[in-house]
């Protein structure tokens, strides 16, 4: 499933093509939102932006489309003489058709979709549950400490925390898995069991990584190492990530092999050198643990 930094590249991308640009097509191929798709003939787009893993496109009488990619959904950006092209081949899982006069914004195979006026916005259930966005230049490394040391959230593992949109939105697998890497912590580890050096670095990593991901196309790996492994002819996919996917390859600060581990379902990969059983940052804490 795309995280919120691939998310927010996909917004980024359709912003440009078609924030204040003259349509020439609008189709949303969904029975149930055909009514309300035909409001849109003589409006345009005002806004591409979005929140933890959902799309957000802001019409300008007033409307929004939400969207939610899910595992198969993905919006293509085509220059207009591309179109019929990928129209022939998609047909099927064509659900949104924005045409402009040089790009069309193709919305294929997602099936949340909607149109929402503000107030229907404002109760939408999964925009309605969503912590602050990871990469939202108003969350600060202060609100995430803060999210950290809540009571709600501070006695969870590590492990579900970081896959929760109600505690930070826009985080995902990959990212729990580098954050992790990079602050030493093991997935079993929470954060009431942190000390405060150890919470502020991981709140660091916690905006430092999707941000960084969102900057370079999805590399978490370390950008100096990136450079220098890019030098040495290794494939993109090899180099991107600092643990994520690299079962049994060397740890690229200390060579011991990443190891993988099944938490909900979802893979963990982990460097047990470099995020001992017991992390570093971990207090002594007593076996009955009082209130943080």
């Amino acid at each position: 499933m795309p995280e919120g930094p691939e998310v927010r590249r996909e917004a980024q991308a359709l912003a440009r093509v078609l924030v204040d640009k003259p349509l020439v097509r609008v189709e949303y191929r969904v029975p149930r939102l055909a009514r309300r798709a035909r409001t849109l003939r003589d409006a345009h787009v005002v806004e591409v932006t979005s929140r933890g893993k959902a799309l957000l496109i802001a019409w300008s009488n007033g409307l929004t489309h939400y969207s939610h990619n899910q595992l198969y959904g993905e919006w293509r950006v085509v220059g207009t003489r591309q179109l019929p092209r990928v129209l022939a081949e998609r047909a099927p899982s064509v659900r949104v058709l924005i045409e402009t006069t040089a790009h069309a914004a193709v919305l294929l195979s997602a099936t949340q979709i909607e149109l929402l006026n503000a107030r229907e916005l404002a109760k939408q259930p999964y925009l309605a549950r969503l912590g602050p966005d990871v990469l939202d230049p108003s969350t600060t490394v202060s609100t995430v400490t803060s999210r950290l040391r809540h009571a709600a959230f501070a006695r969870r593992s590590l492990a579900a925390l970081l896959l929760d949109q109600g505690f930070l939105a826009g985080l995902g697998n990959y990212l729990r898995s580098d954050i992790l890497h990079a602050t030493g912590l093991r997935h079993e580890t929470r954060p009431a069991d942190l000390s405060d050096d150890a919470i502020a670095r991981l709140a660091r990593a916690i905006l430092r990584l999707p941000r960084q991901s969102l900057r370079l196309a999805g590399t978490t790996n370390d950008p100096a190492l990136v450079r220098k492994l890019a030098a040495e002819g290794v494939d993109r996919n090899d180099r991107r990530f600092r643990v994520y996917g690299r079962t049994g390859l060397g740890c690229w600060t200390c060579a011991t092999p990443i190891r993988r581990v099944d938490v909900g379902g979802r893979g963990i990969y982990f460097c047990p050198r470099c995020q001992p059983a017991r992390s570093v940052g971990e207090r002594d804490v007593p076996s009955r643990r009082g209130p943080v």
